[in-house]
């Protein structure tokens, strides 16, 4: 199989969402040591490739004000379309009451549902107990599903106690291999040229390749038929 990006012309891109708030912070600690993982991961699998960090703190107002105005100021929009070109994402959330990050949910609540179909994405978390281990998994997981995302099989949770020890290492090394092989495969974009128009989208979003003219859309589908007045091809 060809793969999808043999060229510094053509990079894997990888686009990390932290959504750490402290400083230090150990949501970003884990990110950048899950981040470098998976471009040697990338590399070593023959990929030139490019990363690209989203600091949610910085943006917390411009979020903010995004959910209540309906629309992203530039910062914020930057942010977005950053993750719209991605090619795997790595997304790590503090856990604060036994949930993911408030300022975490609030950003993808922003990104339209299409954004991320079939992209890679290692779930990280951190909280100061591991009391909180399972909320990548339950709480992250079902949200990433919900948008058509393709999060690996290993997620990444950190309590204090898990930064001594190696089984950190491993499990950060074992979700980075996962992501650069499903980046390495092409599949993701092969599911997206595939399947494009049997997903509903946004008009105007801020997918890639979202329809922002009339000339974009497909009316020869069944949805568009229905609401044409006719019938669709299997009835």
């Amino acid at each position: 199989m060809t793969k999808p990006f043999q060229s510094p012309e053509h990079p894997a891109r990888l686009v990390v969402i932290n959504a750490g708030v402290s400083d230090p912070s150990s949501t970003r600690m884990l990110a950048d040591r899950i981040a470098q993982q998976s471009l040697d991961r990338l590399a070593g699998a023959g990929l030139a490739t490019s990363l690209t960090i989203i600091d949610l703190a910085p943006l917390a107002i411009d979020i903010a004000k995004a959910i209540v105005a309906g629309f992203p100021g530039d910062k914020l929009q930057a942010a977005i379309d950053s993750l719209a070109g991605a090619d795997a994402i790595v997304a790590a959330t503090p856990v604060y009451k036994a949930g993911m990050s408030g300022l975490f949910k609030s950003f993808i609540d922003l990104v339209d549902n299409d954004l991320l179909i079939a992209k890679p994405v290692i779930l990280a978390a951190t909280a100061g107990t591991a009391r909180h281990a399972m909320v990548a998994d339950e709480q992250m997981r079902p949200l990433f599903a919900f948008l058509r995302a393709v999060p690996v099989p290993t997620s990444i949770f950190a309590a204090p106690e898990d930064w001594g020890a190696p089984d950190l290492g491993k499990r950060i090394d074992r979700a980075a291999t996962e992501l650069a092989q499903f980046v390495a495969s092409g599949v993701g974009r092969a599911i997206v040229n595939a399947a494009w128009d049997g997903y509903q989208h946004q008009f105007a979003g801020n997918a890639a390749q979202a329809e922002r003219s009339a000339a974009d859309v497909n009316f020869d589908t069944d949805l568009m038929r229905l609401a044409a007045g006719g019938s669709s091809s299997g009835s």
